[in-house]
């Protein structure tokens, strides 16, 4: 949050009334007037069943209702200091009905150049380069960052994040959890909520990646990237003694997160990072993502993950075998 009228961070602001002006500057030449970065083309203020299983889109008078005591109904923690998007009292869908399954759109570990969380991936981040602010960057930089900003909904309970730890002592952190998502955040922004979560951390020695790896749960792994089972691995090996080979690959499943400015460079990413982890080339992870896995977004403009059965021998080699068997080793047949 920088004013560049006023050469200064973090302004301070404060909520007069509701609606998308109601965020305004306390002090300096602008007091008074309207501190809002953005507003809706098309918004709405959604509401959650007691269980949070279904959310449902308000009209107009509710939304305002909710605007008027936004941090209540945001259930922001006590000592937040920030202003709850509630206040603009968005309402343009009505009635429409979403199912809930919550995950964290930032996860991750520090850059080692300081960056925006917000910006801390390869597309949001290229919008730091030669930026007319403080905080611009140049193009070589982005080698710091780690993805931690990744609005990826696989990032979810039961899922096991890998991350890079490119400052002393890693820098764990996490937020912007959101009740839903559809691949690609298209829309540019879903349903910030908040909550709470838990999670255990782990040290793995000996491994070198420059951007994360994702162990989703079963279900959201792609159909193609399942581990194969008892069935499938009886049908395989009587190919195997027809043509006299001497047995199947072992694999397992495993994302690779790529980022870049556009999907197209965000994929290159991926693959290449899983080739360097692999130590094997691009073409060959291309041939496993595309006949055991898949290449899924994120987010627009530049988040993927590419999923692929990776071979037991490599995940040994790396080191990454005991947490692929912790996740999916009950779903090996």
């Amino acid at each position: 949050a920088y004013q560049a009228q006023r050469d200064k961070w973090y302004p301070e602001t404060y909520v007069d009334g509701i609606g998308e002006d109601a965020i305004k500057y306390a002090d300096g030449p602008d007091k008074g007037m309207s501190a809002t970065p953005f507003k809706f083309a098309n918004g709405y203020t959604m509401a959650f069943d007691n269980k949070r299983a279904v959310g449902v889109t308000l009209p107009k008078d509710a939304a305002e209702t909710i605007a008027h005591n936004a941090k209540h109904y945001h259930a922001m923690p006590a000592n937040s200091t920030q202003h709850s998007i509630l206040t603009f009292a968005p309402a343009h869908l009505v009635a429409l009905v979403a199912r809930t399954r919550a995950f964290m759109g930032q996860l991750g570990s520090c850059p080692s150049i300081p960056l925006p969380d917000s910006h801390n991936a390869g597309d949001f981040g290229t919008f730091l380069v030669g930026a007319p602010h403080p905080q611009a960057i140049k193009e070589e930089q982005l080698i710091h960052r780690t993805d931690g900003h990744l609005d990826i909904d696989a990032v979810r309970a039961g899922a096991i994040l890998v991350v890079p730890c490119k400052v002393k002592g890693c820098g764990i952190y996490f937020g912007d959890m959101h009740a839903m998502q559809g691949d690609a955040e298209i829309a540019g922004h879903t349903t910030d909520v908040a909550g709470t979560i838990t999670v255990q951390v782990h040290v793995q020695k000996g491994l070198t990646i420059d951007g994360p790896l994702i162990l989703p749960v079963l279900e959201d792994l792609p159909f193609l990237a399942k581990p194969l089972t008892a069935k499938e691995r009886l049908a395989a090996n009587e190919v195997v003694k027809r043509w006299g080979m001497h047995g199947i690959e072992e694999s397992m499943p495993l994302s690779v997160v790529g980022t870049g400015a556009d999907l197209n460079k965000a994929t290159q990413n991926g693959l290449e990072r899983a080739a360097s982890l692999f130590n094997v080339t691009v073409p060959e992870i291309k041939n496993r993502a595309t006949i055991t896995g898949a290449v899924e977004i994120g987010r627009a403009p530049g988040v993927v993950h590419i999923t692929f059965r990776v071979p037991l021998l490599w995940l040994e080699a790396t080191g990454l075998n005991e947490l692929v068997n912790e996740q999916y080793g009950d779903h090996f047949a």
